[in-house]
């Protein structure tokens, strides 16, 4: 089948609310996807940041295969085999205590909101306000946009969610005068995706939590991106040994499959949601929760989390040789495999044409090539990317 052609008659029949690359992808392999008309593209976006054992695994698709013939849903009134091997080892990786499984990351952000009201009102202190940083991305959702620092994703939609003030990531006297009687929380990113690949300052991420603890306030980390081995650490907090009072997480921990979740300390679980306070239909069925198991024990098999350790400083050098190369390079920021390169050429024309040349890559805000690829990939495929993405900037 003709792509072109195909596409041309999609887009008589459809009206757009995705901005789609001109390609219809049709299966992938490894680190590579492969087109309708079998051309071939190496993978340094993984499906924003979520296929992280790349594609057609075997021991997942099995997995999958087996769960299939055996149940699909069955609705949360209930206990699964898939649910509970699932919580117990994700409990286990994220430090966390308990967990609750959700559709998405976006859910999961409001599933960690409520969460966190829930917890001011059972201590009926009357908080209900929280501090989010500007640049922020948490989702698309009332909810999740409310606590979003990028005016143009909130202003179609508002008036949102109140009780929401926006600080400066990384500043934390900016965090310290919106601090009330009744801030309930602190939410980011522990590195900010979307917004432009910026890492966390070890002080602001420590100096937060201070101020949360002083205030009996409570830290949000959103690692829907960030997480599952993708900076170097299965969490990104772990490296600064700052644990969260709830965690969002999502995207890897299913590999493609539709699932998210949010943890919470036990402290604050004996507080916040109570049967009714919070519930959903699909979250944590048993399909996903079987991709969720077998995700995180190939991770372990496989020490994911030591592979991007090995890999990641040598896609670091080769980014920073652009760096030095080309004068509208500006700079690389990231951490692990998660990495963005500042341009001051319009970044969208850089990402199609590296399409063109059989890569795909993604943007993060205006400027930023971002690449968060497979954390299977070899120094290889960071060469070949290289190659590609050289030509792509020309």
């Amino acid at each position: 089948m003709n792509n072109q052609n195909e596409m041309k008659e999609i887009d008589e029949l459809l009206v757009h609310t995705y901005n789609r690359f001109p390609v219809i992808f049709d299966h992938g392999e490894g680190v590579y996807l492969y087109d309708t008309d079998g051309h071939k593209y190496l993978d340094f976006a993984a499906g924003i940041a979520v296929s992280s054992l790349g594609y057609h695994n075997e021991e997942l698709n099995d997995a999958l295969k087996n769960q299939i013939d055996q149940l699909w849903h069955i609705s949360n009134l209930y206990y699964t085999e898939p649910v509970l091997h699932a919580a117990q080892q994700l409990t286990k990786a994220s430090q966390m205590d308990r967990v609750f499984f959700t559709n998405s990351g976006t859910e999961a952000i409001e599933g960690a909101l409520k969460a966190a009201r829930k917890y001011a009102y059972s201590k009926k202190n009357g908080r209900y306000e929280i501090i989010a940083m500007e640049k922020s991305f948490h989702g698309r959702s009332m909810g999740a946009l409310s606590v979003t620092g990028t005016a143009h994703y909130r202003e179609p939609f508002e008036p949102l969610v109140g009780g929401v003030k926006f600080a400066e990531y990384n500043n934390l006297e900016s965090v310290k005068a919106l601090i009330s009687e009744k801030t309930c929380a602190v939410i980011m990113e522990t590195l900010q995706g979307e917004g432009g690949i910026y890492p966390i300052d070890p002080d602001f991420l420590s100096g937060v939590k201070k101020l949360c603890e002083e205030n009996d306030m409570l830290l949000i980390l959103d690692e829907i991106q960030c997480g599952m081995g993708r900076t170097g650490w299965m969490f990104a907090w772990q490296a600064y040994r700052v644990q969260p009072d709830i965690m969002c997480m999502a995207k890897a921990i299913g590999n493609g499959m539709p699932v998210g979740a949010f943890a919470m300390t036990e402290a604050v679980a004996a507080y916040s949601l109570a049967p009714g306070d919070h519930g959903t239909t699909y979250g944590g069925g048993p399909l996903v929760c079987a991709a969720v198991a077998k995700v995180l024990e190939i991770y372990e098999k496989k020490d994911i989390v030591g592979h991007v350790n090995e890999i990641a400083p040598y896609l670091e050098e080769k980014l920073d040789t652009l760096v030095e190369k080309y004068d509208f390079v500006t700079t690389r920021r990231g951490k692990g495999l998660i990495q963005g390169l500042v341009v001051t050429k319009p970044v969208g024309d850089i990402v199609k044409k590296a399409l063109t040349e059989g890569l795909t890559v993604i943007s993060a805000g205006s400027d930023v090539i971002r690449m968060v690829p497979p954390l299977v990939i070899e120094k290889e495929h960071v060469d070949e990317m290289i190659e590609k993405l050289e030509k792509a900037l020309q």
